[in-house]
Parts: C-alpha cells; structure tokens; sequence
C-alpha cells in the first residue's frame, strides 16, 4: 500500500528553521511529482513548493527564497528545507505524490506535519 510519512515539523522561533521529511513507500517514487503543500487554521490548503521527477522545481511567492525543495530518489524521500521561518509559515504540511501518464490520473497524501513558528 501507498504510503507517505511526513517528520520534521515543531515548533521555532521566528528566523529560525526547519527540514521537513516526506518518505515514501509502495510507490514507484521516481516517476511522481512530489509536492509539499500547507493548511493554516481557518484557510484552505495551498502548494508550497514542487518538485518534477526531473527536478525542476517551483515555489509559492510568499516563500521563494526561503524554502528549498529537494528529492532523493535512492531514498524514496523528499524535503523541504525551510529557512527564516514567519509566523505566517504556520501550519500543518502535507506531502503530495502525483503523477499522470497514458490516461490515468494519482495522487497520493500523506498524514500532515505541525510546523508552528512563534516567539
């Protein structure tokens, strides 16, 4: 069965930061695009950052500069390194697997990690 498991999460102090984990398991990795994407209390969900299986990448503007997304498909495990983190940053992140290909459609969520930034 398809599993993704999210680590990493706390809490931090504003500026500070954290890597966030996603490992994968039941799943050809390589072949998904890997998303992380964030929940704040009372908001909907939102795409933080992207990877591809060829490893472009792309980021919502309220963290460019700031977050990092990388893969290691040897370790069926993406992160998200995030640096100067705002209280805005605040919320539960999900890891997202996805790909399409020849009509067929998945995607795939993990359980969420609390990331709460506050002094």
């Amino acid at each position: 069965q398809v599993q993704l498991v999210e680590s990493g999460g706390g809490l931090v102090q504003p500026g500070g930061s954290l890597r966030l984990s996603c490992a994968a398991s039941g799943l050809i990795f390589s072949i998904y695009t890997m998303d992380w994407y964030r929940q704040a209390p009372g908001k909907q969900r939102e795409l933080v950052a992207g990877i591809t299986p060829g490893g472009g990448t792309n980021y919502a503007d309220s963290v460019k500069g700031r977050f990092t997304i990388s893969r290691d498909n040897a370790k069926n495990t993406v992160y998200l390194q995030m640096n100067s983190l705002k209280p805005g940053d605040t919320g539960v992140y999900y890891c997202k697997a996805s790909q399409y290909r020849s009509g067929t459609f998945l995607a795939y969520w993990g359980q969420g990690t609390q990331v709460t930034v506050s002094s």
